[in-house]
C-alpha cells in the first residue's frame, strides 16, 4: 500500500464530501509492476452516478452557477499551484497506479498543472461576437457552459487527460462529473482533494470510481448530462456514443490510433531518430498517439532500420519506480492482447528487443519493446493499435505512395513528417489524414495549447487549447430589434 496518500481511495466524491459509495462496495487496485494489492477503491453505481448528476444540478444552480468567468480562472491557476506543490507526490502515486517511469510520471503532473493554468487563464477570454444584420436590429453572440458534463477517463494518462478535458469544462462553466478508470483512478481522486482545497465550489466537480459497464455506462446514458467527453477504445467509444444519442447531447470523443511517422531520403536522421522510437516506447506503448508505424524511404531504409534497431537493443524494462525506458504494462489482460499481437509478428523480420532488467518482479505484466521491419502495409501488426511497445517499420518508394500508406488505416490521429524540403512539408501536412500533422518533429512537447482529436476511428471533437473551449460551450444568437 502507498503511504503517501492523502485522501482516502474507497470513496466517491459527490458535492464536496467523501462519501462511502451508495452500495458499500469496493475494488481492489493492483500495482501493475508486480500485481500486488495498491489500494481499495469504491465501486461506484449508478446511484451513485445519479447522486454526482444532482450534485452537479444543484452547483449550476448555485453557487457555481453565479461564479464569474474571472473567478473560475482565479480558482484553476490555484488549483494548478496546489499541483505544482505535490508534483512528487503525484509522481509516485501515477507511477505505482499505472506502472509508467517514474519521470514519465512526474511529468505527467506537471502537465496537469500546466493545463489549469492554462485554462485558468483562458476562462475570461472566449468571447461572442457581433454580426452586422439588417437595419433596425442588434445581433450578438453568446458562448455558454452545456450545463452538466460527463468525463470518462482511461487508465493510462489519468492526469493529463482529466487537465485537459475536466479543466476546459470547469474554465467554461461546466459542472463535471468524472468516471476514472478502475485500473488507475488515484491521482483522479487526488484532484478533487485539490480541487477542493483550491476553493472549487461544492458540486462543480464530482468523482465517483467504479467498473465502465456499471457506473461508466449509467453516466454515459443519463438525461442529466448534456455533454459527455470520452478518451479510450474505439469499441467502448462507439457504445458511449450510443448511449449519449438516446439523449441527443454531443459527444467529444478521442479514441485510438496508428499514427505513422513519415521518413524521407533527405531528413536529418541524427534529428528523427530520438523521436522514431521514443514516441513508440513512451508509457509502454500504451498511448493514442504512439507513433507504432514509421515508414522509411528506401534511400536511406536499412541506415535508419538500422539504428533504430541500436536504440530498441538498448532499452530497458523494468518497475516503474525502477525508471528505466519502460515499465509494466497496465494489466495482466493487456499484456495478454499484446503478446497475442507479438505472436501475429512471427513471421516478420524481428530487427530488435529490449531487455527486462534483473530485479524485476516475475508477477509483474512486462513486454520487451520490439522492433519489426519489411512489414506489409496490410498487415495486422500495422492496421490495428496494439497498445504496447511494439513497433513496425515500412519501406516506401516516393511521396505518393507514402501517403497511401499513412493514410491506409481507419485510424487518424497523429502524424509526423521528416523531410527538409519546404514543399515537400506543405504537400504532405495537407495530404495526411490526421487531426495533428508535426514537421520534423513528433508531439511538439505535449502542447497544452494545441487543438487534438482525430479523423475517422480516431474520434471527434477537439480537445486541448481554445478549441477544448468551445467544444464545452454552446453557442446563443441575440437578434434585438430596435426599429
Amino acid at each position: 500500500m502507498l503511504e503517501n496518500i492523502w485522501f482516502p481511495t474507497d470513496k466517491v466524491f459527490i458535492n464536496g464530501e467523501w462519501v462511502a459509495p451508495h452500495d458499500g462496495q469496493t475494488l481492489d487496485l493492483l500495482n501493475p509492476s508486480d500485481n500486488t494489492p495498491l489500494a481499495k477503491i469504491a465501486r461506484g453505481s449508478a446511484a451513485d452516478i445519479d447522486a454526482a448528476v444532482s450534485a452537479a444540478q444543484g452547483a449550476l444552480e448555485g453557487e457555481w452557477g453565479r461564479t464569474t468567468a474571472l473567478e473560475r480562472g482565479r480558482i484553476l491557476t490555484r488549483l494548478g499551484d496546489l499541483i505544482k506543490t505535490r508534483i512528487d507526490d503525484l509522481g509516485v502515486i501515477e507511477a505505482h497506479d499505472v506502472g509508467k517511469p517514474l519521470t514519465q510520471a512526474r511529468n505527467d503532473a506537471i502537465a496537469m498543472a500546466r493545463y489549469m493554468e492554462f485554462y485558468g487563464g483562458a476562462a475570461d477570454k472566449v468571447h461572442g461576437e457581433t454580426i452586422p444584420y439588417m437595419d433596425g436590429y442588434t445581433v450578438y453572440t453568446l458562448r455558454e457552459p452545456h450545463g452538466v458534463t460527463g468525463h470518462i477517463v482511461p487508465w493510462n494518462y489519468p492526469m493529463q487527460i482529466i487537465g485537459r478535458s475536466v479543466g476546459a469544462a470547469l474554465a467554461m462553466g461546466n459542472a463535471c462529473v468524472l468516471k476514472p478508470a478502475e485500473e488507475a483512478c488515484l491521482t483522479a481522486l487526488a484532484f478533487a482533494a485539490l480541487a477542493e482545497e483550491a476553493g472549487l465550489p461544492k458540486g462543480a466537480l464530482n468523482v465517483v470510481p467504479g467498473i465502465g459497464a456499471e457506473a461508466g455506462a449509467a453516466l454515459s446514458g443519463h438525461s442529466g448530462i448534456q455533454h459527455i467527453s470520452f478518451t479510450g477504445s474505439v469499441g467502448v467509444g462507439e457504445m458511449i456514443q450510443g448511449a449519449a444519442a438516446t439523449n441527443v447531447i454531443p459527444v467529444t470523443l478521442e479514441l485510438g490510433g496508428k499514427s505513422p511517422q513519415v521518413v524521407f531520403d533527405d531528413a536529418d536522421l541524427d534529428a528523427a531518430l530520438p523521436f522514431l522510437v521514443g514516441a513508440c516506447i513512451q508509457n509502454a506503448g500504451q498511448t493514442c498517439s504512439a507513433s507504432s508505424r514509421v515508414l522509411i524511404q528506401r534511400g536511406v531504409y536499412e541506415k535508419l532500420l538500422a539504428r533504430m534497431g541500436d536504440s530498441y537493443s538498448g532499452m530497458m524494462v523494468g518497475k516503474a519506480m525502477d525508471d528505466v525506458n519502460v515499465g509494466p504494462l497496465i494489466s495482466a489482460r493487456q499484456k495478454e492482447i499484446v503478446d497475442g499481437f507479438l505472436a501475429q509478428g512471427a513471421d516478420l523480420r524481428l530487427v530488435a528487443q529490449g531487455t527486462i532488467i534483473d530485479g524485476t518482479p516475475d508477477g509483474g505484466n512486462y513486454v520487451v519493446p520490439t522492433l519489426f521491419a519489411d512489414v506489409p502495409p496490410d498487415h495486422v501488426l500495422a492496421q490495428k493499435e496494439i497498445f504496447g511497445p511494439v513497433q513496425v517499420v515500412i519501406p516506401f518508394e516516393d511521396e505518393a505512395e507514402a501517403i497511401a500508406i499513412a493514410n491506409g488505416t481507419d485510424f487518424g490521429l497523429v502524424a509526423s513528417v521528416w523531410t527538409r524540403d519546404g514543399a515537400r512539408q506543405m504537400r504532405m501536412a495537407k495530404a495526411l489524414k490526421a487531426g495533428q500533422v508535426f514537421i520534423n518533429n513528433y508531439g511538439a512537447g505535449g502542447g497544452v495549447e494545441l487543438p487534438f482529436g482525430g479523423y475517422g476511428k480516431s474520434g471527434h471533437g477537439r480537445e486541448k487549447g481554445f478549441e477544448a473551449l468551445y467544444g464545452f460551450s454552446v453557442v446563443k444568437t441575440v437578434a434585438a430589434y430596435h426599429g
